[in-house]
């Protein structure tokens, strides 16, 4: 089941945050259909949001086709975003590279910085978008054994 993290300081909406997570847990196979959504009343402990905003986020997924409301029982997923298969065989090795970088030491906030600027560095060269996740790949893994190449 996914659970969502609320950044109250990001500027972005909490319905659009529910929206965004949810569609990339289906992107990354975490969400399956069939599979059922937290209930309004669990996110809302979890998080301490208003469940307005809940069934706000519940209702845009409705309306794009990803989820299914079904009375007295939830929401359930009704298709995915099929970007899981593609994606498996990096993920691996992003899951593997991750436990390489908490063996190391490094905290959640150092990996996702890490993260962020080499991404930054490779999708974003003289203002163009580059699409080069197995060089990103590369980079992070040098990073993380130190290499200086």
């Amino acid at each position: 089941m996914v659970e969502y993290r609320i950044d109250r300081h990001s500027g972005v909406a909490t319905y659009v945050q529910i929206v965004q997570q949810t569609k990339q847990a289906l992107r990354m196979g975490l969400l399956r259909p069939g599979d059922r959504l937290p209930t309004a009343r669990e996110v809302v402990e979890a998080t301490a949001i208003n469940p307005n905003t809940v069934l706000k986020a519940y209702r845009e997924l409705e309306r794009e086709g990803l989820v299914e409301a079904r009375r007295g029982l939830g929401t359930f997923v009704r298709r995915s975003l099929g970007a899981a298969t593609a994606d498996a065989a990096l993920r691996a090795e992003l899951e593997t590279w991750t436990d390489r970088a908490r063996e190391a030491g490094l905290d959640r906030e150092d990996v996702a910085a890490l993260f962020t600027a080499v991404l930054d560095q490779r999708f974003a060269v003289n203002g163009t978008r580059r699409d080069t996740e197995q060089t990103a790949h590369t980079e992070l893994t040098e990073n993380l054994q130190g290499d200086p190449s």
